[in-house]
């Protein structure tokens, strides 16, 4: 399955992208398991996108829990918890 996925804020500086289109593995069906395959990348991937840190997730501009379903052609956003003043 083929997806695009989108990274800002903080997350598009550590990470040095904007966004990139992936082929997923038959094993990544969620948001959840995208962000832990993401992870497997390592380094910064493994830190910026590590659980337990503050990252929302959106699936087809929706918020999204780690339960969520992706489909073919799905857009995932990852960002920051966003804060006002």
């Amino acid at each position: 399955m083929k997806i695009r996925v989108l990274y800002f804020a903080g997350l598009r500086e550590a990470l040095g992208k904007a966004g990139e289109t992936v082929e997923l593995p038959t094993a990544v069906a969620t948001a959840g398991e995208l962000r832990a395959w993401l992870r497997e990348r390592g380094g910064v991937w493994a830190e910026q996108l590590a659980e337990g840190r503050a990252v929302r997730t959106s699936v087809a501009q929706a918020m999204a829990d780690p339960a969520t379903p992706l489909s073919e052609d799905a857009e995932v956003a990852f960002f920051p918890p966003v804060t006002g003043g």
